[in-house]
């Protein structure tokens, strides 16, 4: 499956990827939360905020299984900020 959407001002917003292959399926990464475990190609600036410009991990045809092989952990930790909420009501 292949997504693109050619009328946004950022296509292609990154580099490496040829065009006619370009996906936007994930267009923003639902691995970001999993900060340094992502697994794609990051940096940190220098106000500690994550930068995924350099990568194009979720863009690539060949990691889409990946990516949704990652989803059970982005479920654990959505549940476990659930716990966390519902843990701090009674206080």
């Amino acid at each position: 499956m292949s997504f693109q959407n050619r009328e946004c001002e950022m296509f292609p917003c990154h580099s490496g990827v040829p065009e006619e292959s370009f996906n936007c399926l994930f267009c923003y990464c639902s691995l970001y939360v999993l900060g340094e475990a992502c697994g794609g190609d990051f940096t940190y600036t220098q106000r500690g905020v994550k930068n995924c410009s350099g990568c194009t991990f979720p863009h690539e045809r060949e990691n889409y299984d990946a990516v949704l092989a990652r989803f059970p952990d982005l479920a654990e930790l959505a549940r476990r900020r659930d716990n966390d909420l519902s843990e701090g009501e009674g206080t």
